[in-house]
C-alpha cells in the first residue's frame, strides 16, 4: 500500500497547489503564483487555516473586492501568456457570486483561473446557513451553480476524497491550450475541514510544460494550397499568437512571404508597432490601412483569433467575393468559424510548418506596395489625432499621445471598456509582446485597475500604466488600496468625461436622444462634482489633477520616479473621437420610432447590413 498523509481537504488542496511547477527561461517555478483571498464564514476556518500553513511557499494576497481580486488573477495569467496563473478563494453567497463576472472574463478570453468559492454544508444539517440561496425545487442547487456556464470545468466537492480526481481535471484544463479557461471548485464548508488519508504521491511535484499541437497533414496541405494562390493575402494576429509565444515566428513568416499583418485587440503587440508589415488594428476599431486591405483580401490567415464581431466588422469587412479564410487555432471551435479552412494547431508550430510548405511563395509586390502606402497615410492620421492642441477639453486620443510620449512603448498599457479601447487599439504604438494589455473579449468595465495590479505582479520591473474612464473607475477602484498595500506601483490615468461617453456616442449614432449616459442627461436633483484626486489619495495613492496636455506630460514624467501608485486625473471631451479608420458595427436600430433621427439611422443600418456575410 502507498503511504498516506492525513490532512483536511483544504490542507490537501493548498499543499497540492504548491507542488505544481512549470519551467520558464530554464528556471523551474511554481505554476501557481499565489492565492487571492477574502475570508468569510465559508472559507476562513478551512481554506484560511490551510493557506496559513503554506504561506511561505504559496503567497496569499488580500484584496478589497472579490471581483477585483479575480480580475487581478485573470490579468496575471494574461500577462504571463498563460504560463503561470493564480487562484481565488471566497466565502459563500455574495462573496462567491462577486467572482462570476471575472469568470466570464477569463472564459471569453481563454485564460486560466482557479476559483475556490465556499459553499453550503454538504451535510445540510444547519440549513439554511447564513448567505445560503435556497432553491425550492432543487435541494442540490446553490448560488455557486451560477459559475457553471462561465467555467470550463465545474465541480462541487462534497467529500474530501473527491479532491483527487477533481484536481487532476483542474490541472488538465488550466494548462490545455485548447480547453484553457476558468475552473471552479465549489468547496462545501464542512468538507473543507474534514480529514482524509491522502496518498503521498498525490503531492508529488509535477512540471507542466506547454503542449504544442501540430497541424494535421491534410489540413496543412489544404491551407498551403489556398495561400499559395493568394494575390492579396492578409494575416490576422489574435491572442493565440501571444499565448503561444509565437511573435518571432509570426515576424519570420510575414517577412519571408511578404504578407501584411493586422492585429486584434487580444493580438495587438504580436509585432512591434514600427514593423513595416504591421498594419495595426483591424475591424470596428481598426486602422484605415488594415481595413483597406481587409476589404480586398482574397485569403485571410487568422492566427489564434476567435474572430469576434469587432474584428470582422460584424462580418461586413471582408468583401472579396472569392475570399478564403484559413483558421490556424488550437481550438477547433475557433478554427472553423464562418466556413474557414481549419488548420488546428499551435500558432508557433503551425506557422513554422505552413511556412516550410509555402516554400518561396511571396505576396505580389503590388500588394506589398499597397500596404506600405496605406500605412503611411494611416500614420499621418494617427499623428494628427494624438498631437496636442489648445482645446479646452482634450480628446482621448490626445491623452493617449501624451502617455505614449512620456512612458514610451516600453511601458505596458492596461485598459478594458468604454471608448478608450477603440482609441488605444488604433493609436497605441506598442513595443514588446504583451506591452498592450486590453480586456476586450468581455469588454468588462471595472477590470482596469484590478487588472493593472495583476499585470504589475506579473511584471514587477516594468512600468504599468492603467488608462480608465470615470465610469469604470467608479465601478471598481478599491484595488488602488491593494496596489499600495502590496507595493505594486501603478500609474493610473483617469479620463473624466462625466459619464459613459462611449455609449452616449453610440446612442447618438443610432438616432437616440442623449439619455441616461452622460451625468447631465440623467435623472438628477444635483449633478455630482466627483473629486477623483481626493478619492484616490484617500486610498493611499499619490494623486494630482491636471488641466492640460502639457500638465499631464509633466505629471507623467514625475510619476516615473514615484514609489507608490500615482493617479492622474484629467477632464476630457465626451464627444470627440478619432474619425480616421474604423468600420461599421452591427448595433440594431429600431424599425419604428417617433424620432426622425432614429428613422434615418435605421435606413443607414439596413444599407450597411447588405455588406454582411452570413454564415457560421
Amino acid at each position: 500500500m502507498s503511504k498516506t498523509t492525513r490532512l483536511t481537504m483544504a490542507q490537501a488542496l493548498a499543499r497540492f497547489l504548491t507542488r505544481q511547477m512549470t519551467v520558464i527561461d530554464g528556471e523551474t517555478v511554481p505554476i501557481f503564483a499565489g492565492v487571492w483571498a477574502i475570508f468569510g464564514h465559508g472559507n476562513v476556518a478551512g481554506m484560511g487555516e490551510a493557506l496559513y500553513q503554506v504561506r511561505d511557499e504559496l503567497p496569499t494576497y488580500r484584496a478589497h473586492n472579490e471581483q477585483g481580486m479575480a480580475f487581478a488573477a485573470t490579468a496575471f495569467a494574461k500577462a504571463t501568456f498563460r504560463r503561470r496563473f493564480m487562484a481565488c478563494t471566497s466565502s459563500i453567497g455574495p462573496g462567491a457570486l462577486n467572482m462570476v463576472t471575472a469568470a466570464g472574463v477569463a472564459h471569453v478570453n481563454r485564460l486560466p483561473l482557479l476559483l475556490l468559492p465556499g459553499d453550503v454544508f454538504a451535510s445540510r444539517i444547519p440549513d439554511p446557513v447564513l448567505q445560503q440561496v435556497e432553491n425550492f425545487g432543487d435541494g442540490t442547487a446553490s448560488a455557486n451553480d451560477c459559475f457553471r456556464p462561465v467555467s470550463r470545468y465545474f465541480d462541487r466537492i462534497t467529500r474530501p476524497e473527491q479532491l483527487i480526481p477533481a484536481l487532476a481535471r483542474t490541472m488538465q484544463v488550466l494548462t490545455d491550450p485548447a480547453d484553457c479557461g476558468p475552473v471552479t471548485l465549489s468547496l462545501c464548508q464542512d468538507v473543507q475541514a474534514e480529514a482524509f488519508d491522502y496518498p503521498e504521491d498525490f503531492f508529488a511535484a509535477r512540471i507542466w510544460a506547454p503542449r504544442r499541437i501540430r497541424p494535421a497533414l491534410d489540413e496543412l496541405e489544404i491551407a498551403t494550397a489556398a495561400l499559395a494562390k493568394a494575390k492579396k493575402p492578409v494575416i490576422i494576429a489574435g491572442g493565440g499568437v501571444l499565448y503561444s509565444e509565437a511573435s518571432p515566428a509570426l515576424k519570420q513568416f510575414a517577412e519571408k512571404h511578404g504578407i501584411p499583418v493586422a492585429e486584434t485587440q487580444a493580438g495587438k503587440s504580436s509585432l512591434p508597432a514600427d514593423h513595416p508589415l504591421n498594419l495595426g488594428s483591424i475591424g470596428v476599431t481598426g486602422t484605415s490601412a488594415a481595413n483597406e486591405l481587409a476589404v480586398e483580401a482574397d485569403v485571410i490567415l487568422a492566427v489564434g483569433s476567435r474572430l469576434q464581431d469587432f474584428t470582422t466588422g460584424s462580418w461586413s469587412l471582408f468583401r472579396n467575393e472569392g475570399k478564403t479564410i484559413v483558421g490556424l487555432n488550437v481550438q477547433p471551435f475557433d478554427a472553423g468559424k464562418h466556413r474557414a479552412l481549419p488548420l488546428v494547431g499551435d500558432a508557433l508550430t503551425g506557422l513554422g510548418e505552413l511556412s516550410q510548405k509555402l516554400g518561396s511563395y511571396t505576396a505580389p509586390a503590388s500588394w506589398q506596395d499597397k500596404a506600405k502606402t496605406a500605412l503611411v497615410a494611416w500614420n499621418e492620421a494617427a499623428d494628427k489625432a494624438t498631437a496636442p492642441t489648445n482645446a479646452a477639453l482634450p480628446s482621448d486620443a490626445q491623452v493617449i499621445g501624451a502617455v505614449q510620449r512620456q512612458l514610451t512603448a516600453e511601458a505596458t498599457v492596461v485598459c478594458a471598456a468604454g471608448g478608450l479601447p477603440g482609441e488605444l487599439h488604433k493609436l497605441w504604438r506598442q513595443g514588446a509582446p504583451g506591452s498592450y494589455h486590453l480586456e476586450y473579449g468581455f469588454s468588462c468595465m471595472g477590470y482596469e485597475i484590478a487588472g493593472g495590479l495583476g499585470v504589475k505582479l506579473a511584471k514587477p520591473d516594468k512600468e504599468v500604466v492603467v488608462m480608465v474612464g470615470d465610469g469604470s473607475y467608479l465601478m471598481l477602484n478599491s484595488e488602488i488600496a491593494s496596489s499600495v498595500m502590496l507595493g505594486a506601483k501603478l500609474t493610473i490615468v483617469v479620463l473624466d468625461n462625466r459619464g459613459y461617453g462611449c455609449i452616449n456616442r453610440l446612442q447618438m449614432a443610432t438616432g437616440g436622444a442623449n439619455f441616461n449616459n452622460l451625468l447631465r442627461d440623467t435623472h438628477h436633483e444635483t449633478l455630482p462634482d466627483i473629486d477623483f484626486r481626493a478619492h484616490a489619495e484617500s486610498l493611499g495613492a499619490e494623486a494630482v489633477k491636471v488641466s492640460s496636455i502639457a500638465e499631464l506630460e509633466t505629471a507623467l514624467e514625475r510619476s516615473k520616479g514615484a514609489t507608490r501608485t500615482t493617479v492622474i486625473v484629467i477632464d476630457t471631451d465626451p464627444l470627440v473621437t478619432t474619425e480616421a479608420g474604423g468600420n461599421w458595427w452591427d448595433v440594431a436600430v429600431p424599425e419604428v420610432s417617433s424620432r426622425k433621427e432614429v428613422e434615418a439611422a435605421r435606413k443607414q443600418y439596413e444599407e450597411a447590413r447588405r455588406l454582411q456575410r452570413i454564415g457560421n
